[in-house]
């Protein structure tokens, strides 16, 4: 199989599949669904507790927001579940397209939808909705995008294929944050002063959920043009194809089905609270529990979140070469280790009282740059884990499963924690939850050498 190609061992008379199209097919409909799921996450810290939650205290708007926020978190192993029965028994390209239009169309309705003021408890009824749509897509897609990846790679170098659909993350973030910037410069917004009435607020924040649906166009376009994979191809041709993918995978690789819902904790976790919580804390929505405010604008924070996720995206490409040449295990352990450390010195790093641009770009950077290093090879290590038979659902499960224990609950964990405690204890709780990651990583075996082919 070569670096520039990959043949189609179903239909050897197509002609081989270029690998920059399976490289682009990977990464653009990941970062659809990334955008997608991230405008949401703008918007669920300043728009939607102003829109669609009735008036009274900030605070509790802001934890119905992210509520809602963690809804999508618990549809997405529904959607793993659902999408990868599909993946596993009629193939990666079919379910690919399906789960990217479940969440395309979900996206785009929510840019449609009327506020609380127009039709009380409804809105948030509606809101809610379309956001399990949205973890129901996202549930389906990223195993496939992983496995369209792994699956086609050249021997010795499946982390770095792995790595181009990690990297539809920090595009996705980079793209859904400079919308919104562009739209808060262009419309003079100041989320801290404007009236509800603002033209950001009344129509500004819906036109990146409806632009959504031109990036899902182009995603459908390149997808459609995909062969199966030849490792899934060839598992059909041996009679390997379950009736039940999820009964299978329960029954005879339970243990690596835990193992892989814990070692994606750590990454999960701490992204939410350098992404989601970060951005509630920097710009005031909480009070520390010393009584200090923050008081970032919006505008400012976005800067600050747009350089840092540079760093996302560049160390997920260097955490792709490390993990081919090291192995995912030991890679790993390493960067969970340092995720401990970082999260023990929050308190240091975010003290309020001494809080300034040039500290919290810093934590920032260094939380971003921890991102992409455990990002980065999750999509190798989760897929090695499980048989070519249930490897969709397999993968999906773990993956979104703990996307419910290190993600739905992370912001509004660490927004509890911040108002009670202080912010020293939000590195603590991402610090436990490191330490979960290590002892799932401590438990299962190098998976640099598995052949797909073969398991």
């Amino acid at each position: 199989m070569s670096e520039s190609a990959v043949r189609n061992i179903d239909h050897p008379e197509q002609p081989p599949v270029p690998r920059r199209r399976i490289v682009i097919a990977s990464m653009v409909g990941t970062s659809v669904e990334f955008f997608d799921f991230y405008i949401y996450a703008t918007a669920a810290v300043l728009v939607f507790p102003v829109l669609f939650f009735p008036k009274g205290d900030d605070t509790a708007a802001l934890l119905s927001s992210f509520a809602t926020f963690g809804l999508a978190f618990v549809a997405r192993p529904i959607g793993s579940v659902l999408f990868g029965h599909f993946g596993d028994r009629i193939g990666r390209k079919a379910t690919l397209v399906g789960s990217l239009l479940t969440m395309g169309i979900a996206t785009f309705v929510i840019g449609l939808l009327p506020t609380f003021d127009q039709v009380g408890y409804l809105a948030p009824a509606l809101l809610a909705l379309m956001r399990f749509c949205q973890g129901l897509g996202l549930g389906g897609e990223w195993s496939g995008a992983a496995l369209l990846a792994t699956e086609t790679a050249e021997k010795g170098k499946r982390a770095w294929a792995a790595m181009w659909p990690q990297l539809g993350a920090p595009i996705g973030f980079f793209f859904a944050n400079g919308m919104f910037l562009l739209l808060i410069f262009g419309l003079d917004f100041d989320a801290q002063t404007a009236a509800s009435n603002h033209s950001f607020m009344t129509w500004g924040w819906r036109i990146p959920f409806l632009a959504s649906a031109i990036m899902v166009i182009i995603g459908l376009y390149v997808r459609l043009k995909l062969t199966e994979t030849p490792v899934f191809a060839k598992a059909l041709e041996e009679g390997k194809k379950v009736k039940a993918p999820l009964a299978e995978v329960v029954k005879t690789n339970w243990r690596q089905l835990i193992a892989g819902t814990f070692i994606m904790v750590a990454t999960y976790t701490l992204f939410y609270i350098v992404t989601t919580w970060i951005v509630s804390y920097g710009t005031g929505k909480v009070t520390d529990a010393s009584g200090v405010k923050l008081s970032f604008s919006y505008a400012d924070f976005l800067e600050l979140q747009i350089v840092a996720v540079l760093f996302f995206a560049g160390f997920v490409m260097v955490s792709g070469r490390l993990a081919d040449k090291y192995g995912r295990r030991a890679f790993l352990l390493v960067i969970t280790a340092m995720i401990i450390v970082f999260g023990l010195f929050f308190a240091l790093i975010l003290d309020p009282t001494s809080m300034n641009n040039g500290r919290m770009l810093f934590f920032l950077i260094l939380g971003m740059t921890l991102m992409g290093l455990t990002f980065g090879p999750m999509s190798a290590i989760l897929p090695e884990l499980f048989p070519t038979n249930v490897r969709y659902t397999g993968s999906g499960i773990s993956y979104n499963v703990s996307s419910i224990i290190g993600a739905a609950v992370a912001p509004f964990i660490a927004t509890w924690i911040v108002a009670d405690f202080g912010v020293g204890w939000v590195g603590v709780y991402l610090a436990i939850a490191a330490c979960t990651t290590l002892i799932a990583l401590l438990s299962v075996r190098e998976t640099k050498t598995v052949d797909l082919a073969e398991v």
